[in-house]
């Protein structure tokens, strides 16, 4: 196969990346790889089984067309101050001007007019006070919530829009090679679920593979000595309060973005992803490996607000490899909890004992993860990332009263896979010629937005 233009993986980096070559009315072809399925296929069966059934050959919430974005609650940052590193590579206001411009993509296909995070002042004024006396920072930034059945919707129209205007889709075909020639990527070898090969020729290839890519792309970085360089790994927990902890948070920001260096050890702890009236949610990777996420939907709401509270983590020579380090806490934790995500009351943390069933039933704040198991965290969680995670919660209590109490939920695993970082320049040229990095697999972002932003910027250049 022969194209001008092969894109690997069907998250909003590549998605974007066609539909800005699409919208410049790109006389090139295009082909997009994704090795799983359409997003109108995709179904997690565990809404009906009430338990992971590890789908296979791929988890369709983490694979299939949107990536991962399909199947979280569908929030777009309009601020870009969060999701990356991006506009330290391209400029604060050339992000800005692009999230801006992205965000109305997203309302062409249907995304809610209404932003979160906007008004109500006085409120934010209260609300930053208590974060500075608490010693932490608060990130405004204005949210578009999608919320995931919007959100899968939204990505089928997309879907079909680039499939009507020629872009060609091969679904269930994985990537396991690049082809490179005198230094110059010429295209790549693709292998379908019966592991038969292809390759495709092409002068552009884009890859743009998500979190869930980014080990794959780290080993190709590092087989064919692709300039990048090992970055920040982020360990940690989904936390979840009932709804009246975060009432008025909730209200008027809709998303707390909270930051904060606690003591001993002064590491970078944020908050990420929160969702009101959410749902707790498990991830499959490849080697089984479970790790718990969130979503919330914009109809149906549960009586829990759930957000992640992250560990950053920067590792120095000799070591190089942080994505496998954040693996092998995930597979620990696993191991402990028989293949699924432990949850443990943070009262009982505290008091250095196992949470038991029982108790989780006798409990205000009821888990929405159904098959999570009760039990002990702490025994699989690093001592530095637990230390940095109690510290953190005890300072988000003065912000927001109730936070640690006693039932307080953790979970764990909470990893997220976007460490190794591609040296890139402004128009995402690698140091091979003819390849390019986009999304979180490439380092330099995080979530939907700033994703689609990186695919907006790279249709403008291959067009």
């Amino acid at each position: 196969m022969k194209k001008d233009v092969v894109i690997i993986g069907a998250g909003p980096a590549g998605i974007f990346t066609a539909l800005e070559m699409v919208k410049h009315n790109t006389k090139k072809s295009i082909v997009l790889v994704e090795k799983g399925q359409p997003v109108e296929k995709r179904r997690c069966p565990k809404s009906q089984t009430q338990h992971c059934v590890n789908c296979k050959p791929y988890c369709h919430i983490t694979t299939g067309f949107s990536g991962a974005g399909a199947f979280s609650d569908g929030k777009l940052s309009l601020c870009y101050e969060v999701g990356g590193d991006l506009p330290s590579l391209i400029g604060e206001e050339k992000a800005q001007e692009t999230i801006d411009y992205t965000d109305k993509i997203y309302l062409e296909f249907g995304a809610d007019t209404h932003v979160e995070g906007l008004g109500d002042s006085e409120e934010v004024k209260k609300i930053r006070l208590r974060a500075i006396q608490a010693g932490l920072k608060l990130v405004d930034c204005p949210i578009r919530h999608m919320g995931t059945e919007k959100a899968q919707q939204i990505y089928y129209d997309i879907e079909q829009y680039l499939l009507n205007h020629g872009v060609e889709m091969l679904f269930g075909y994985e990537c396991r090679d690049i082809i490179l020639n005198d230094g110059i990527c010429k295209g790549v070898i693709v292998h379908d679920t019966h592991g038969n090969s292809t390759t495709i020729e092409a002068e552009h290839t884009v890859v743009a593979t998500g979190r869930r890519g980014a080990e794959w792309l780290e080993k190709i970085c590092a087989e064919y000595e692709i300039a990048h360089q090992p970055g920040t790994v982020d360990i940690g927990v989904r936390v979840e309060v009932r709804n009246e902890i975060m009432e008025t948070v909730n209200k008027v920001l809709y998303e707390s973005k909270l930051i904060g260096y606690p003591k001993p050890f002064k590491n970078k702890v944020r908050t990420f992803c929160q969702n009101p009236g959410g749902f707790v949610s498990q991830e499959n990777y490849d080697n089984n490996l479970a790790v718990v996420n969130g979503h919330s939907y914009k109809e149906l709401k549960s009586n829990n607000t759930n957000l992640a509270i992250l560990c950053s983590h920067n590792f120095s020579h000799p070591f190089n490899q942080p994505i496998a380090y954040a693996q092998k806490v995930g597979e620990l934790t696993n191991m402990l909890g028989a293949g699924h995500i432990l949850v443990q009351r943070f009262g009982d943390i505290l008091d250095g004992k196992r949470t038991w069933q029982k108790e989780l039933s006798q409990s205000n704040v009821r888990p929405t993860l159904p098959d999570a198991v009760a039990g002990d965290i702490t025994a699989a969680m690093p001592y530095r990332a637990m230390i940095n995670i109690i510290e953190f919660i005890k300072s988000m209590d003065q912000v927001v009263e109730g936070f640690a109490s006693n039932e307080t939920l953790l979970y764990s695993p909470e990893l997220k896979f976007y460490s190794n970082r591609v040296k890139m320049d402004a128009d995402f040229n690698t140091s091979v010629r003819g390849l390019h990095c986009l999304g979180d697999s490439s380092g330099w972002t995080r979530g939907l937005m700033m994703a689609s932003v990186m695919g907006v910027l790279m249709g403008r250049k291959l067009y």
